[in-house]
């Protein structure tokens, strides 16, 4: 998948809308009551960036963006500011926050996941973006400062050393989420006052 590793412009992306979208079927049956089928195993996120354009720097920003990434060429990273980091939103991400697997002594690769939980119902994303110098992890519940490595791109922690039967393995972090522009075409508007305006700039998450 063709990919750019770098994020959309954060001041901009602040004023940004959207979120999670999911696809369910719906059956209505004769009877009136319905069955529900959901399509999609995950979430895929959307946003529209068009509501962060304030000023004419940053109309200028966002093309040069979009034509650096050929329109829906290529995806990026994206600040999703409401959700951004392993623990709430106003925390700071601790070591223990999510649980990323347990050790069985052989295996040294472990995902970077977070959970969502409600009542009794949870689901985990994968989350393969991980904010550079912002991981940590831990191992039964200790800090692991040295013997582990991350890869950026693909959120996957690499041990040096398998970590033993049973242990916890938990991590801490922040995340962006990988995008596309969902247009090939920026309509833009010049205001009298030659500050401009865009309509509408749609992004969608990339899945593999």
């Amino acid at each position: 998948m063709a990919f750019h590793e770098i994020r959309f412009p954060d001041n901009i992306s602040r004023g940004a809308r959207g979120g999670p979208e999911r696809r369910t079927q719906i059956v209505e049956l004769s009877s009136g009551d319905e069955e529900r089928n959901a399509s999609w195993a995950n979430s895929r996120r959307r946003y529209d960036a068009a509501y962060g354009v304030r000023r004419a720097d940053d109309l200028a920003a966002v093309v040069a963006f979009f034509e650096a990434r050929n329109g829906r060429l290529y995806g990026f990273r994206w600040r999703d500011w409401g959700d951004y980091k392993s623990c709430l939103p106003s925390g700071t991400p601790a070591a223990t926050d999510q649980n990323i697997g347990t050790g069985d002594g052989a295996t040294t690769a472990f995902q970077l996941v977070k959970t969502y939980a409600s009542g009794a119902q949870i689901w985990s994303r994968t989350i393969t973006k991980p904010v550079s110098g912002t991981v940590v992890v831990a191992i039964g519940g200790i800090v692991q400062t040295s013997g582990w490595s991350i890869d950026i791109a693909t959120g996957l922690i690499t041990f040096t050393t398998a970590p033993v039967n049973g242990a916890a393995i938990t991590a801490g972090f922040e995340f962006d989420v990988p995008v596309r522009f969902d247009t090939d075409r920026l309509d833009v508007t010049h205001d009298i006052e030659r500050l401009g305006s865009i309509t509408s700039i749609p992004l969608i998450e990339v899945r593999r």
